[in-house]
């Protein structure tokens, strides 16, 4: 995760060259300890290209099924695919680059090519973050906010989708205008923010990025999620569908908050430990292993916010059988006019709101708690 200032390290294997290509360390700033042998750099090119090939085939068929299939286009929807789009465009331009840097050893695309490395994957990357941050503002405010029109939450889904990337250029573009900068870290096979700069603007900038950026929105997550963890305990009126119900949820929430601590709380950690902390306290090697984290995300987020999604699952299932219509069974649906009407699989659907309501009515209802399956299925 940090710039390497020396000319060359004599490994057990090989030697490899890994200069600071941005010559942006301050003069506090001392060489790591040692660089990574042959066979570390192996090991973290095939964590990489098991990275690519999952990260890239998995965004890919989330796309594609949401580009088959317009009725999946719901407004929680398109933040999920706002965060596809994201971490497909991490798999496209920062991944192949890293991972054939592992490969040889060494960066191999120069300065410019670091620098665009550090800040194409900084922007994706933190799109991601703040789309999965305003998906729990949008279910909890879906939830426990009233009701809203269709139309207004489309409009507000893509104020969020445009939020998320003009809020993430706000924090990625400084290193490019001189507040801190992009160059080489950990073994210098990747770039990233220089973590190891000591003057003051850096890190102050390092500062604000770790508590705008990462922790602002994991609380927001906790708070989202904890209150309509809470709601769903308390409402109980049909208790064994609520409980069922209450555990997928569970199951949701805490793949969620699991998801986002494992791949992005160590990345931050290391980085404030290497910008505040004694010189030389984190080595290359374990530089290297919070990145390779954060670049997981981009498989692990198509698996927790899609597949486990039960009409993307469906849809999925009749794409891959080579049938172009969507599936026949209505799966979670809900009326635009009654949204806490929770329709079972077997009932028909009605076009006149008032009867679809009486005829919901007639069978136990767990108005909250179908809300939020509703939005957990989307």
């Amino acid at each position: 995760v940090f710039g390497i200032n020396v000319s060359f390290r004599v490994c057990m294997f090989c030697r490899f060259p890994s200069g600071n290509l941005s010559g942006a360390h301050s003069s506090g700033a001392q060489a790591d300890a040692g660089a990574l042998s042959r066979a570390a750099h192996t090991a973290a090119a095939v964590a990489l290209g098991c990275i690519l090939v999952l990260g890239f085939a998995g965004n890919f068929l989330a796309l594609l099924v949401f580009s088959r299939f317009p009725g999946l286009r719901t407004p929680v929807n398109l933040l999920l695919i706002n965060i596809s789009v994201s971490d497909m465009l991490v798999c496209v331009f920062g991944t192949p680059l890293s991972f054939a840097a592992s490969v040889r050893g060494r960066w191999l695309t120069g300065t410019h090519g670091c620098r665009w490395y550090g800040f194409s994957n900084a922007l994706f990357g933190m799109v991601s973050l703040v789309s999965l941050s305003l998906l729990s503002l949008e279910r909890y405010s879906t939830v426990l906010g009233g009701g809203h029109s269709d139309g207004s939450r489309h409009c507000r889904a893509r104020l969020a989708v445009a939020a998320s990337w003009i809020y993430s250029l706000a924090w990625t573009l400084p290193p490019l205008l001189g507040w801190s900068s992009y160059g080489p870290e950990g073994p210098g096979t990747t770039c990233s923010v220089q973590w190891r700069q000591r003057s003051a603007a850096a890190r102050s900038y390092i500062g604000c990025l770790f508590v705008f950026c990462l922790l602002l929105p994991l609380l927001l997550m906790f708070f989202c999620y904890g209150r309509i963890l809470l709601a769903v305990r308390v409402v109980r009126i049909n208790r064994s569908s609520s409980e069922w119900r209450e555990g997928r949820v569970l199951l949701m929430v805490v793949a969620m908050v699991t998801g986002y601590l494992l791949c992005w709380l160590p990345y931050g950690v290391v980085a404030m430990l290497a910008s505040f902390g004694r010189p030389g306290m984190v080595p290359p090697a374990a530089s290297l292993i919070p990145s390779l984290l954060a670049k997981a995300s981009t498989v692990l987020n198509p698996v927790i916010y899609v597949l486990l999604n039960n009409q993307f699952s469906r849809c999925f299932l009749y794409m891959i059988r080579c049938s172009s219509e969507a599936p026949p069974t209505p799966v979670h649906l809900m009326l635009p006019s009654s949204r806490g009407v929770w329709l079972h699989a077997g009932a028909p659907l009605t076009e006149d709101p008032h009867t679809a309501a009486a005829a919901a009515g007639s069978r136990p209802a767990l108005v909250l708690v179908a809300q939020l399956e509703t939005q957990s299925a989307t």
